[in-house]
């Protein structure tokens, strides 16, 4: 009997490639990531897809791959990939605007849009759709990235209620997850000196795991968390 599977986008490091190792014992992952060249080898339980989310074309053939290969067995969909530009808006490109909204935004709604066709047929399965606490906050130079990310959250929401709305019976849920300094690539970047401003704020005075992130996304994709639908779930060590 084959495993269900669930799609990781961004499975090639940090949060995404925690959440694949996390959850591929009981499941067929569907690990993404821009070129198959800096995916790892998972194992047997694990099959590699390359696409360029920010291409149209590419999210486009993503998404018909999707559908027409994994429709069967698909039961969730965790939206992870994402990228950003830290600097003032007003040295923001246009290009690395419209990066930054197709990748973190314009590709989980495609990929979400897909995944309802899916989901619809059963009437079962979960999005997961991975936000920012700056979503929430804002952030200085984080202008555009901290709207994709708000973005995110109101999407969950939204589909959520309009999942209920077309048939009262299925069980289908979308909700989103607010980390917030979890240690990746991403906050290995911030100078040491900023850092430790930022942790004045997070009682632990520490950063948060990846490892940690992943088992919440497990349970979340759990029996357990059944009647959990549209919420945003903060993980940010009590930051605010």
């Amino acid at each position: 009997m084959n495993k269900p599977k669930i799609l990781v986008t961004g499975a090639s490091k940090g949060i995404g490639l925690a959440i694949a190792n996390q959850l591929k014992s009981n499941f067929q992952i569907l690990a993404h990531a821009s070129s198959l060249e800096s995916l790892h080898p998972f194992g047997d339980d694990v099959e590699l897809i390359a696409a360029d989310l920010s291409d149209p074309i590419q999210l486009q053939n993503f998404c018909k791959e999707l559908k027409s290969k994994h429709s069967e067995d698909l039961v969730a969909v965790i939206n992870n990939a994402g990228l950003t530009f830290d600097k003032p808006i007003i040295f923001q490109s246009e290009k690395d605007i419209d990066l930054m909204m197709a990748v973190n935004l314009k590709a989980p709604i495609m990929i979400s849009k897909t995944a309802m066709k899916i989901f619809s047929v059963k009437g079962k399965g979960t999005i997961i759709n991975i936000s920012s606490c700056v979503a929430q906050t804002g952030n200085a130079f984080q202008a555009v990235y901290s709207a994709t990310k708000a973005g995110l959250i109101a999407f969950s929401k939204s589909l959520a209620k309009e999942s209920g709305a077309i048939n009262s019976d299925n069980q289908i849920r979308v909700l989103s997850v607010a980390p917030g300094l979890i240690e990746t690539a991403m906050t290995n970047r911030i100078p040491e000196k900023e850092m430790q401003k930022y942790l004045e704020f997070v009682p632990a005075h520490r950063l948060g795991k990846a490892e940690e992130m992943a088992a919440l996304v497990e349970f979340l994709l759990s029996d357990k968390a059944a009647y959990i639908n549209g919420s945003c779930i903060d993980m940010n060590g009590g930051m605010f």
